[in-house]
């Protein structure tokens, strides 16, 4: 009898445990079908189409710009619109993983020289031969790899919140600081539990998060990341990229004008990855810290686009 208890307790706690692990499963996986935003177009790059939003004249002098995590390209709407005021043309992508027709399965398909084969097969799409490039968070690490291959298709590049990737690991490895801030991208080495936490009671954790960003982009964050996959494949990017992470990204060498822009209460970068940036740069830099969070483009806003802006008129 008490072995027959025993088994029938067993499997109880079997049956609670894949129920436990089907509904962790179902709300971090999403459940919305995806679809284009309103004002925005396909561009057909590198075996996808990413959901794009273009705005200026066509003829004027051509900016793309990369979002981060947990974002998308909403966060430049209010850039795009001064930079066109200024001549010039603007184009902003969700990038892989966050478009809904470029959103593959498998976790290598979000390996940062992937990333980067899909800005240049964009501009490649938009017969862009050069233009300035413009990244925050994880659109600035993509933008550091751009900037390091094909310096010939850059005028200039900017980089906001995130150091060179070679710093940024150099930081992890030996800057405890750095490795205390970066617990997240270890918690996101395990599967399906990130994308559960994250995604429950209606986002509230990365509601949190994006305590300075408004309703209009909290709205586009909520929409796309509900979608079927698409919390996953943005967590992917740190997955698919932690082996640089511990062991180091390449040092790879920036021979085009660059601006980086920091916030000195950045709680997810410290400030050693930062100062070690200029050793990576050997053309024109300028660094400039701001009083400012990870947010740069919500806490400091007027800061940020002047120094922009001077930065593409010089180059």
């Amino acid at each position: 009898m008490i072995i027959k208890i025993f088994a029938a307790i067993i499997l109880l706690l079997i049956i609670l445990a894949g129920i436990a692990y089907l509904y962790v499963d179902r709300v971090g996986q999403g459940s919305q079908e995806g679809s284009l935003p309103d004002g925005y177009r396909l561009i057909e790059a590198n075996g996808f189409e990413f959901s794009t939003k273009i705005s200026g004249d066509e003829n004027d002098i051509p900016v793309i710009l990369l979002h981060g995590f947990p974002e998308s390209s909403i966060i430049y709407k209010r850039l795009m619109a001064d930079l066109n005021k200024e001549g010039y043309y603007t184009i902003a992508p969700d990038q892989r993983g966050y478009s809904f027709k470029a959103r593959p399965h498998e976790t290598d398909q979000y390996h940062i020289s992937y990333l980067a084969e899909d800005v240049m097969a964009i501009a490649d799409a938009l017969n862009l031969d050069t233009f300035h490039l413009i990244g925050h968070d994880w659109g600035s690490g993509v933008g550091w790899v751009v900037a390091a291959h094909h310096p010939e298709r850059l005028h200039s590049f900017t980089s906001l919140s995130v150091p060179h990737l070679a710093a940024f690991s150099r930081a992890y490895q030996e800057d405890s600081l750095q490795y205390k801030a970066s617990d997240y991208i270890r918690n996101f080495q395990t599967k399906k539990m990130p994308e559960f936490m994250m995604a429950r009671n209606d986002f509230k954790m990365l509601k949190t998060i994006w305590s300075e960003h408004s309703e209009e982009e909290v709205e586009a964050y909520v929409n796309i990341l509900s979608q079927k996959k698409a919390l996953t494949s943005a967590i992917n990017w740190y997955r698919a990229n932690y082996n640089g992470f511990v062991k180091g990204f390449d040092k790879d060498m920036i021979d085009i004008p660059t601006l980086f822009i920091w916030g000195k209460n950045d709680k997810a970068l410290s400030r050693s990855g930062v100062e070690w940036t200029e050793d990576y740069v050997t053309d024109y830099y300028k660094f400039v810290e701001l009083d400012a969070g990870h947010w740069l483009l919500q806490e400091a806003y007027d800061e940020v686009k002047a120094e922009i802006l001077l930065h593409l008129k010089k180059f």
